[in-house]
């Protein structure tokens, strides 16, 4: 098989790079100057045990691949991005085929975080591949990604979407476990999938806040309300332990790889880059579903205003502080007179 990955930035260029390291033939999809820094000089992905260096085509868009029956996609753009990109690939012709388009026969794989990827997926896609992607990296630099996990790159827990396994999950597990990830299969994978979901509840406090007193407490009350909202809408979400245990048996952590440390999360990545950010579909998931289910959700719904407060006003990582996150949560629980934070 032949992997395009679609959207070669830190989850991306971690997957295609270490396929591509494997044997396994690669098309990295990139726009911009990370596009032009792949052509050039090839993808450089930074990892505990070594540079990889891997020269593989590169392409900007469905037209510039000629694609085959053979061709699996790898959906690696977040997921805000997910519905501009999935119907134009849907609708890219499968040579010899005699008419037949990426949706109706190619399968696509969606490596996002939240749970809305591979719904979305489904409305192009008739076959869609659900992942749980548990994947320290980081992209900052043009033909640069650093992948931070070791003694594996990361772990994915793979399934049919909406639920099931069949023969083309379990090859692409084996595929990815023999390029340098944990990998399972699972017969319900956004359950799992719900689970990372209480963990990135923590992005956007990463990406908008700056370490303080109360910083883990506001943490830990954005996940307990996540459980809530879950529980509440009866949809079960899976830890880290039960979902992937071969993480933990193998003892899997991040190292510095770059000597600067990790600097931040994907969300903390998408601000310092001046770029869109994923928190609607994180903490935004609860909020909706704490609506839905009179479950209040006060801090992720405060954290999704200063995320989106930071991005409209290019204010960069960590423009606030506890006390902001306090003030305008608290502001939020009184009810429906919701007052704009400062400089909102």
């Amino acid at each position: 098989m032949r992997y395009v990955v679609i959207g070669a930035g830190a989850i991306g260029g971690t997957i295609g790079g270490r396929l591509g390291q494997h044997g396994h033939e690669v098309v990295l999809v990139a726009r911009g100057a990370h596009a032009d820094r792949l052509r050039d000089k090839g993808l450089r992905l930074l990892t505990p045990t070594g540079p990889v260096e891997l020269h593989a085509p590169v392409a900007n868009s469905p037209a510039d691949v000629e694609l085959t029956t053979d061709d699996v996609l790898v959906l690696a753009v977040k997921v805000q991005d997910a519905a501009a990109v999935l119907p134009e690939w849907a609708a890219a012709p499968v040579a010899g085929t005699g008419g037949g388009t990426a949706g109706q026969l190619l399968p696509v794989l969606c490596a996002q975080n939240g749970v809305e990827g591979e719904r979305l997926a489904l409305r192009w896609f008739r076959r869609v591949v659900g992942a749980c992607v548990y994947l320290p990296a980081s992209h900052l630099e043009p033909g640069v990604v650093t992948s931070e996990g070791t003694p594996v790159s990361g772990g994915l827990v793979l399934g049919r979407y909406p639920r099931g396994r069949d023969e083309l999950v379990e090859r692409l597990a084996a595929d990815l476990a023999g390029a340098g990830f944990a990998t399972t299969v699972s017969d319900d994978v956004t359950a799992a999938k719900r689970g990372k979901l209480l963990e990135n509840t923590g992005n956007a406090l990463d990406a908008v806040c700056r370490p303080g007193d109360g910083w883990d407490e506001l943490r830990d009350r954005a996940r307990a309300e996540g459980e809530a909202a879950l529980s509440a809408a009866g949809l079960p979400a899976q830890d880290r332990r039960t979902a992937l245990p071969e993480l933990h048996r193998l003892g899997f952590t991040t190292v510095d790889v770059t000597g600067t440390g990790r600097l931040g999360s994907s969300s903390w990545q998408s601000l310092h880059r001046g770029g869109s950010i994923e928190t609607d579909w994180l903490n935004g998931e609860v909020v909706q579903l704490g609506r839905a289910h009179d479950v209040p959700t006060p801090v992720n719904e405060a954290l999704q205003v200063l995320a989106a407060t930071s991005v409209r006003h290019g204010l960069g990582p960590r423009a606030f502080g506890v006390d902001d996150v306090l003030a305008l949560a608290e502001r939020l629980a009184g009810g429906p007179a919701r007052p704009s934070p400062a400089g909102a």
